[in-house]
């Protein structure tokens, strides 16, 4: 549903978009992050069709940004990271503006109104005026004229900034539904625990430069092939210390009263016969396991902090 092809923008010398490729399916949620500076937000205006690429392609359900921009428009919605509003209008006014620019009529514009303001939680403020409403509001509300015309693709700039964590988790929820229902979402933001916990795919970009496109998962184990792993045995990890000591996959040993914790060179395989040797030794491990590195430490380990 979305695929960026040797995608690159250049503005002047700086390269704000550097040969950025990757795809996103149907139903996926795909987030985008980075860096300030490092070309999301030009990426996603590219596929928005409000910027042009210096050279590649971006195509939205097979069409190009480039030759079928008002087919792209059609199956696609952009919330910006600001969107402006209208002075003198409420809710149900302003979405019923969108809907009408999209060319929804009669019965049918009636019926998208009610869904639209249904799904957001904006009908109880349906006469509310725009400039009245909380930030979490308006975001609710620029999501609401993002999906008026139900597009099949929804990209996202930066939707939870400044949100309090109730207006983030809700969110959050609104978007995995918008998922479920077959809805393809590219979202950028800066908060990557809200990425990690809704996000099937994520592409880090710095410089202009895709460094890693994958799950979570899928880019850690790229990465490195070591665990941080912490082991209790009852009665004490004294005499362990020793024993781990003398292996060659085993490294950077701390005990700390019934806890153990080391670095282990290897994968899940390597691990478990790991924790075979342990009770083969005699150890009674009341405890194991890996510390799974979070999206903001793969984000650390992968960028390098450059801007342009």
């Amino acid at each position: 549903m979305i695929e960026l092809c040797r995608l690159h923008r250049h503005f002047g010398a700086t390269r704000a978009v550097d040969d950025v490729s990757f795809t996103v399916r149907r139903g996926q949620v795909f987030g985008f992050i980075g860096p300030n500076g490092a070309g999301k937000t030009t990426s996603m205006r590219i596929l928005a069709t409000l910027d042009q690429p210096t050279a590649g392609d971006a195509l939205v359900d097979g069409f190009s940004v480039i030759d079928d921009p008002d087919r792209v428009r059609r199956r696609l919605g952009f919330m910006p990271d600001y969107f402006g509003t209208y002075a003198n209008m409420n809710v149900r006014e302003y979405l019923d503006f969108f809907a009408r620019a999209y060319g929804l009529r009669g019965n049918e514009r009636r019926r998208t109104l009610s869904y639209v303001m249904g799904f957001t939680q904006l009908d109880q403020l349906a006469a509310k005026p725009i400039n009245g409403l909380s930030k979490g509001m308006k975001q609710r509300l620029c999501l609401g004229r993002t999906m008026i015309h139900d597009p099949a693709v929804l990209i996202l700039d930066e939707p939870a900034a400044g949100l309090d964590p109730r207006a983030r988790i809700e969110l959050r929820e609104m978007i995995g539904r918008l998922a479920a229902d077959g809805k393809t979402i590219l979202v950028s933001s800066h908060i990557l625990t809200e990425l990690a916990e809704m996000c099937d795919l994520v592409g880090i970009i710095e410089q202009g430069k895709m460094l890693a496109v994958g799950s979570v998962a899928d880019i850690q184990k790229g990465l490195s092939r070591h665990s941080q792993m912490q082991v209790r045995v009852l009665g004490g990890a004294a005499a362990l210390g020793p024993w781990l000591a003398a292996r060659g996959d085993v490294r950077d040993v701390k005990i700390n009263g019934e806890i153990a914790e080391f670095i282990h060179d290897g994968d899940e395989q390597t691990d478990a016969d790991l924790l075979r040797d342990l009770i083969g030794a005699g150890f009674r491990v009341a405890a194991f396991g890996s510390r799974t590195k979070s999206l903001e430490d793969v984000f650390m380990q992968v960028t390098a902090g450059r801007v342009q």
